[in-house]
């Protein structure tokens, strides 16, 4: 019991996911045996990964005191599971099994405020509605956005790269295009994931079709030399993060805004970066995380900056789709600012880093 109760209840709820899925995998069976008939051999499988998946969020929500963060993986869940033909009285009855091996396997002398965070989600289950479209005609470059998108989803990338190449000789930014068809893009082809309108290969593609075209504009804006006296950001996901679009963009409005950056890009470990961050002199550092059971690795690696000697002195931002959910989780990660996208990151910085002469 006291080895259990180590740590706070989202640390051993965290430590002990896969053992407790186990057990709720089990329950869900005994009180809904059809799901053998209906998800086959797999099922099972899918059943524990899936109860593996909330308790890890239903963990990060209740260590970073943060209900807003497991209820709108509630709202995410619902929706991805109706595409494999999972009901929402399915996903209650997995949530029930979940408390009920809560109240019985898992010891932690603040079990009852897990239970609270739970009992939030499960009532959310009925309310939580589906996302509306991110790509729409009213929306600045709304129109220009949904061409784009089509094009991708046909499968087409150079004419969608001929597509952005156009707006920019008609005078709209690369910020513009950045901010209004790329970043609605990618939300967009998430959505179209979540509700299963498109498959995994399509979401790969038209991520990647996007990020060869970022690449194939860097010509037109890319400076070749810094002033000496630019200010220095390092940026990167954190842990096995995965989702590397965001921090991409953010770091090219940096470079665009006449910062020096060095882009570790996604999956890099703690130790490396903190190593650039101190090697490259960096007077900013910007972490982005997409899946929130990532966020308490992002308050570890904080904490591991202010710690660090040669990397105290530097400012911290952070993004992604956790901290657009409750707008308050910077401050419980540690960082000195957080931003919805590059654009205001970047006039974030100005005020966290002053250009010279603006101090």
């Amino acid at each position: 019991m006291a080895l259990q109760e180590q740590g706070t209840a989202g640390e051993q709820l965290i430590i002990q996911a896969d053992r407790l899925a186990e057990q709720v995998t089990i329950i869900q069976y005994l009180k809904q045996p059809d799901l053998v008939h209906r998800f086959g051999a797999k099922g099972r499988d899918r059943t524990k990964q899936d109860s593996m998946y909330s308790l890890s969020y239903l963990a990060e929500s209740v260590l970073l005191k943060s209900p807003a963060l497991f209820m709108n993986y509630i709202s995410w869940l619902k929706l991805l599971l109706r595409g494999y033909r999972v009901t929402e009285q399915d996903l209650v009855v997995n949530l029930l099994a979940i408390r009920s091996v809560l109240l019985e396997h898992f010891h932690h002398q603040d079990r009852q405020h897990v239970i609270q965070y739970l009992d939030l989600g499960i009532d959310y289950v009925a309310q939580a509605d589906a996302p509306v479209s991110y790509v729409t005609a009213d929306a600045p470059l709304g129109v220009e956005a949904a061409t784009y998108l089509d094009q991708l989803l046909h499968g087409d990338r150079k004419l969608a790269y001929a597509g952005v190449v156009d707006l920019l000789e008609q005078g709209i930014s690369i910020k513009d295009i950045y901010l209004y068809i790329f970043q609605s893009v990618q939300y967009e082809v998430g959505r179209l994931w979540q509700t299963g309108e498109i498959n995994v290969a399509q979401e790969h593609y038209c991520t990647a079709a996007t990020q060869s075209i970022m690449s194939r504009l860097y010509p037109q804006w890319l400076s070749a030399h810094h002033a000496t006296q630019a200010r220095r950001l390092v940026s990167a996901c954190v842990g096995n993060e995965m989702h590397e679009m965001g921090i991409r963009m953010l770091t090219d409005f940096f470079e665009m805004e006449g910062w020096d950056t060095y882009y570790l890009g996604a999956n890099v470990p703690d130790r490396s970066l903190l190593e650039a961050i101190i090697s490259y002199k960096a007077d900013l550092v910007a972490i982005s995380v997409t899946m929130t059971f990532h966020v308490h690795l992002v308050q570890q690696f904080i904490t591991t900056i202010r710690s660090s000697k040669g990397a105290a002195h530097v400012k911290i931002i952070v993004g992604g789709l956790p901290f657009n959910i409750d707008r308050e989780l910077w401050k419980k990660v540690g960082a000195d600012g957080y931003a919805p996208d590059a654009d205001g990151a970047t006039k974030l910085a100005d005020t966290l880093v002053p250009a010279a002469g603006q101090q």
